[in-house]
């Protein structure tokens, strides 16, 4: 290693990697590039914006769709290749459309994908998926950086990539010009601090050669069978319900037979659609609960030897750091589902015909719940109690009347304002986030759907009215720029048989990037709303108009509950919801910090 590599910030390396591959392109001849927006390309959009003090040219755009047909026009008018930066998931596969016509009409189009490293690849990672067969049967050239991370590899690797990618692009040695993939993984930390993104800004002209190599996966704890043990304490994690309808009713009577056996507490994600059905213990504040105090202190009383996990994992990064600390066995239980679903690698068995048929579940036998087992359970209970009675009186500010609406308390407030059964959709980034958090446990039953296999943005509006269709009657929580991004949806309005409601969270972008560490400092030279948030100026009820749906606006909270009833009455209709993101992010910060000193007070 260099000292020059030595010299590399940690948050910084990812970023100086994307930054030496532009940089290489650029010298090549690459002046355009259209970026999209996204979490794991964030080191790829930082070095695109660095490289524009230059001469490269920089678009942006919300739709991967939009931007593949936007950078194609831009390519053919130019008469040079343009590149288009994606995320990973299935912001991949919306280029395929843009990608297809490139190969008819031979124009050079740069296709830079983001993914993760090779350890999160086939073992259930969030968002991660084989991007890197999608677009290949249309290309010209495709490769990949280096699996464990595009920061492993050497400046002349990365030259070479890049001399490979666009000498292929434009039709060097008598091929035809055309689209080149590169799905380039990048390993945390993406988003560089403040220190990392002045190194990477004084550092933009020149090259390094930084080494990241990813953290090992610890070896599983032993466990010789699928099986736990009943008589000793533990804990349930239940993830998203992925079963079919039918299945349903089997899953809850196996999951109370178990809870009445072991007395072990169930730790529900929304997506579980078991809070408000489960009689047994259930925790759903967790991700409040396991927040670290600012002392540091330990969450030693949170403790399990043992874990029984029910299909994927929460999105809870709190409860999925918790669960790699744990050290006993634990044991994963999916609905028809033998794919590996374990990207923590902490499971030493899983059973996938459904927990109905575990073998686990089968040789518990009778009995009560150990004394052991019991003292667990009402560690976790009496801080969930104590969370949920407080969090109403913490989110009352938002409540009253004139006073402004909250993403927070809009979560927990539609749960409750909702009849029940009536089932939900809420769509990824933020609203599934704060329905998992903040939703209030004691709120009716209902089926709960959000679709988080790529936890794409893309085809949101789609997606619920098949969903509406098929169940004759949904609500659609989502943010703005994940509407806008399906706005085409609103075209199933004339023939949707079923009922929709669409309540839109608008806060003027993508309010998720207020949550990740992407603003290094308050007043960071980064252009941060137009690389991340990316605020559009579509009038959302304008647009449904214009599809003729109907739509109203509510700014107080004190307004809700009648627009909803007006919502709940119309057949198709959108509920414009507007709230600050900047406000939202402070004001989740505000409840983790003041939840932990609560718990955690003696």
């Amino acid at each position: 290693m260099t000292a020059e590599a030595r010299s590399v910030p940690a948050a910084a390396a990812s970023g100086l990697a994307c930054l030496q591959l532009l940089e290489a392109l650029r010298a090549r001849g690459l002046r355009r590039l259209v970026l999209c927006p996204g979490s794991r390309s964030a080191p790829l959009a930082v070095a695109a914006f660095l490289l524009e003090a230059a001469d490269l040219e920089l678009h942006t755009a919300i739709d991967e769709r939009s931007a593949g047909f936007f950078a194609l026009g831009l390519a053919r008018g130019g008469d040079q290749p343009v590149a288009v930066v994606t995320t990973s998931g299935s912001a991949v596969a919306n280029l395929l459309p843009a990608v297809v016509e490139a190969d008819q009409g031979a124009i050079p189009l740069l296709l830079l994908t983001a993914d993760r490293p090779q350890r999160l690849k086939g073992c259930g990672a969030n968002q991660t998926v084989n991007q890197e067969a999608f677009l290949r049967p249309c290309c010209r050239w495709f490769a990949q950086g280096a699996p464990e991370g595009l920061a492993t590899m050497a400046p002349a690797a990365l030259d070479g990539l890049a001399a490979r990618a666009l000498a292929a692009a434009v039709g060097q040695g008598g091929a035809p010009a055309g689209p080149v993939h590169l799905n380039l993984p990048l390993e945390e930390p993406l988003h560089a601090d403040g220190e990392g993104l002045a190194w990477l800004r004084a550092r933009a002209a020149r090259s390094g050669d930084p080494t990241v190599v990813g953290p090992e996966p610890e070896p599983l704890a032993p466990c010789g069978e699928v099986g736990l043990d009943a008589d000793q304490p533990g804990v349930v994690v239940a993830g998203p319900w992925r079963g079919r309808a039918r299945d349903w009713a089997g899953h809850l009577q196996a999951l109370r037979r178990w809870q009445t056996r072991s007395g072990w507490p169930v730790l529900a994600d929304a997506l579980s659609s078991l809070r408000g059905a489960l009689e047994g213990p259930l925790v759903a504040g967790y991700d409040l609960l396991l927040e670290a105090p600012e002392n540091g202190a330990a969450d030693d009383w949170a403790a399990a030897p043992q874990v029984l996990r029910l299909g994927p994992l929460p999105a809870s990064r709190r409860l999925q750091r918790w669960l790699e600390r744990q050290r006993g066995p634990q044991v994963l239980v999916s609905e028809g589902d033998p794919r590996p679903l374990d990207p923590l690698r902490r499971i030493c068995g899983q059973w996938s015909n459904g927990l109905a048929t575990w073998p686990g579940l089968v040789r518990t036998g009778s009995g009560a719940p150990s004394a052991a087992a019991r003292a667990l359970t009402n560690r976790w209970l009496r801080r969930e109690e104590r969370l949920q009675a407080r969090l109403p009186a913490w989110l009352d500010g938002e409540e009253g009347g004139d006073d402004p609406i909250g993403e927070p308390w809009l979560a927990r407030r539609l749960g409750q304002l909702l009849p029940p059964g009536l089932a939900v959709m809420v769509a990824n980034s933020s609203p599934v986030r704060d329905w998992e958090t903040f939703a209030d446990p004691a709120a009716p039953a209902r089926p709960l759907f959000s679709f988080r296999g790529a936890s794409g943005i893309d085809g949101t509006l789609s997606i619920a009215c098949g969903l509406a269709e098929a169940m004759g009657r949904l609500v659609l929580v989502s943010g703005d720029l994940a509407l806008l991004h399906d706005s085409n949806g609103w075209l199933w309005s004339p023939r949707l048989r079923g009922s929709l409601l669409v309540v839109l969270i608008d806060n003027g972008g993508g309010g998720i990037f207020e949550q990740l560490p992407i603003r290094p400092v308050a007043h960071a030279d980064l252009d941060f709303e137009r690389l991340f948030a990316m605020p559009q100026q579509v009038d959302p009820l304008a647009l449904a108009a214009a599809h003729g749906v109907p739509g109203r606006e509510v700014r107080q909270a004190g307004r809700l509950a009648a627009a909803v009833d007006w919502g709940l009455a119309q057949p198709l209709a959108l509920l414009r919801v507007v709230s600050d993101r900047g406000a939202d992010a402070a004001r989740r910060r505000r409840l983790r910090t003041i939840a932990a000193a609560m718990i955690h007070r003696p």
